[in-house]
């Protein structure tokens, strides 16, 4: 009886050490990421959205020893991609990088399957992106004042628009000016927008600095920033309120989310990579090379931003009475 008491109790005792081991095993084993992380980017390859999803998500990789894969939904102003990553597993191995204009004003003007902040869990704010109006290079104008009494000539103008941020923009700008038959063109996602302005499709367009190469290579022209202060890219470039147009100061941004649901651990994880990320040298310069302005937040910051964001874009629409045709 000894002996069976002994066994049972060595048996036992080894059952407990196993189990109280396996917890450790199993996290060693599945530690995160430990496969691929799929990143949908709702846009077109080539971009602003797509310039620093594949510049944050190279460096990301890195950090994390994983590969982050950038993948190109683009489609209906990213709603088509928003909602791909609304439905994914919630597992933190699909994450979403998005930028305000389907995160939180494409739910205000159409009607989506997914909400602004209810369908997502925040992870990090990555950077403001401002905008630049430019025109195609043999549009015969120079300056704001130029562009605006052309459009009020014989011949109607036209503007492209990519995303439904850009959409609204330049409905406000129209509506500014007071050029209602200025014609906006609308393309799916804001490389197909910069190339309609380069190949002569359109006579001019509202778009991020992502483009500033073609305007230093001289194929489209820069006539003004749409910033409160100058850009540093282009410091003879004024302002559209040092050119007489005031109320056009706005600027979109970008931003990492995971599907509701995502473990909190995993969302912390990223959130305090990321930060390493938008610590690095390198990734400063690049962004500020577009003219983008890295601003660190912690998720629920983020997730503040993105509600006020929301609140704010109902209220512009409301104020303008934007529709879509």
């Amino acid at each position: 009886m000894l002996r069976t008491s002994r066994r049972q109790w060595m048996t036992q005792g080894l059952g407990m050490a196993a189990a109280a081991a396996a917890p450790h095993w199993a996290f060693a084993q599945g530690a995160y990421p430990n496969k691929p992380v799929h990143v949908i980017v709702p846009y077109p390859a080539g971009g602003a959205t797509d310039v620093v999803a594949r510049l944050v998500m190279q460096k990301l990789g890195e950090v994390m020893g994983q590969s982050f894969i950038v993948e190109n939904k683009g489609g209906a102003n990213g709603i088509i991609g928003t909602e791909l990553a609304a439905r994914a597993t919630p597992d933190g191995y699909t994450l979403l990088l998005n930028t305000a204009g389907a995160q939180v004003l494409s739910p205000v003007i159409y009607k989506t399957n997914y909400e602004a902040l209810g369908s997502f869990e925040p992870i990090s704010f990555i950077c403001d992106v401002g905008m630049i109006i430019i025109a195609r290079k043999d549009l015969p104008v120079s300056n704001m004042q130029e562009l605006i009494a052309l459009t009020r000539g014989p011949k109607a103008l036209s503007a492209s628009s990519g995303s439904s941020m850009i959409n609204l923009m330049t409905e406000e700008f129209k509506r500014v000016i007071k050029a209602p038959q200025t014609l906006n063109v609308q393309y799916k996602g804001t490389a197909p927008q910069m190339q309609a302005v380069v190949a002569g499709e359109v006579d001019f367009s509202i778009d991020a600095f992502v483009g500033v190469e073609m305007i230093r290579s001289g194929r489209v022209k820069a006539l003004g920033v749409m910033l409160p202060q100058r850009a540093a890219s282009f410091p003879d470039v004024p302002t559209l309120k040092e050119q007489g147009v005031e109320g056009m100061d706005f600027a979109s941004w970008a931003g990492l989310l995971a599907p509701k649901g995502t473990p909190k651990e995993i969302v912390k994880t990223l959130a305090q990579q990321m930060d390493k990320v938008l610590q690095m040298p390198d990734v400063l310069a690049r962004l500020r090379s577009y003219e983008y302005v890295p601003r660190r937040l912690a998720p629920d910051e983020f997730g503040r931003l993105i509600t006020a964001e929301h609140n704010r874009w109902k209220r512009i629409v409301a104020e303008t009475g934007f529709k879509i045709e």
